[in-house]
């Protein structure tokens, strides 16, 4: 290999998130593979997962001097134009998912729309962003996400009388489909199936949120709490809706072995291009959502095969496969700087 990549991720905050979660596992799966990766973060230092990185906290990235960096990338609209302001052809726009389709952000689409119009090459982990993506640039690379490897384990079956359902996501925020999720499991439970429902949020429950229905709720869970949780599960819901960019918490529960009950939106449909790895009903169907679920519950054989298609898929997750993709990329991309191309 030659002399080892510089490169810069720039975040807004440290707060517990999914899209800070992999900008951190990008950095270190980069760092075994000899690069120098720095983290520019106007947050708090980080206490809820170790990362390899070197760390940098200013009030304001334009104080830190980007030019010793091969690359600089922003990992959220709100970074990329400085990213692109501040180092130029050096800039890379890291997409988790398209914040112009959020509801919380309908009033800044034309910011948003503005940014991703920028002359910005954009990384996308999953297949179905890089299509949203080309509809702004064509200069798009799949880089692929990456789980933690401390979710993998080999599917071992943790049959009870009860079997836990594991549902994740704050409920403050509308496309993770929580509402659906809650609804789902009430159905499930009332064709039958006999779950305990475990809910685990980056933030304190909603005021909306049925609570009485839930035996296990955990908040704000560092990485390795996180893992725990999973792995005493037995079944996992996705009621994500179709703006979800990527959904980790699913594929973290596939790579622990969990057999999951998924909506039919494209971040999950672009796991594997034949969708036996879990089971399926549409977006804010809680119904069809609910029976899938009853099935999973009283079916061991489909479970054990569900979980083995999981498990397979979430191979593509591994960290070692997104770092080869991106040092390649990045290589190929500092070459041609470097020759003034």
């Amino acid at each position: 290999m030659s002399d080892p990549l510089r490169i810069a991720y720039l975040q807004e905050d440290t707060d517990l998130s999914g899209g800070v979660r992999v900008v951190m596992a990008q950095a270190d799966a980069l760092i075994a593979r000899g690069h120098r990766v720095t983290l520019v973060n106007k947050g708090l230092p980080m206490s809820w997962r170790q990362s390899e990185a070197e760390w940098l906290h200013p009030g304001d990235f334009r104080d830190v001097d980007l030019t010793p960096f091969d690359f600089v990338i922003g990992t959220f609209w709100t970074t990329v134009r400085t990213a692109y302001e501040l180092a130029g052809p050096r800039a890379i726009h890291l997409c988790q998912g398209y914040e112009g389709a959020f509801s919380f952000y309908e009033q800044q689409r034309p910011e948003i729309d503005a940014v991703y119009s920028l002359p910005v090459p954009k990384f996308v982990v999953s297949r179905h962003l890089a299509e949203i993506c080309r509809g702004f640039t064509s200069n798009v690379t799949f880089v692929g996400q990456i789980v933690d490897d401390e979710f993998f384990r080999e599917p071992v079956a943790r049959e009870g009388e009860t079997l836990r359902v594991l549902l994740a996501g704050a409920a403050q925020i509308d496309l993770k489909g929580i509402d659906d999720g809650y609804d789902a499991v009430a159905h499930a439970r009332w064709l039958g199936a006999s779950l305990e429902l475990v809910r685990v949020s980056p933030w304190a429950p909603s005021a909306a949120e049925p609570l009485e229905y839930v035996q296990d709720f955990r908040v704000a869970l560092p990485v390795h709490e996180m893992t725990r949780l999973v792995h005493s599960c037995d079944l996992f819901i996705g009621p994500n809706h179709s703006e979800e960019g990527f959904g980790l918490p699913a594929a973290e529960a596939m790579a622990a072995g969990i057999p999951t009950v998924l909506t039919r939106i494209p971040s999950y449909l672009s796991f594997h291009e034949v969708a036996d790895y879990a089971l399926f009903a549409d977006e804010g169907d809680a119904e069809g959502l609910g029976e899938q679920l009853a099935v999973l519950a009283e079916e061991s054989d489909l479970r054990a095969q569900i979980r083995q298609r999981g498990s397979a898929v979430a191979e593509q997750f591994r960290s070692g496969l997104a770092a080869e993709r991106i040092e390649s990329d990045l290589m190929a991309r500092r070459d041609l700087l470097r020759s003034g191309g």
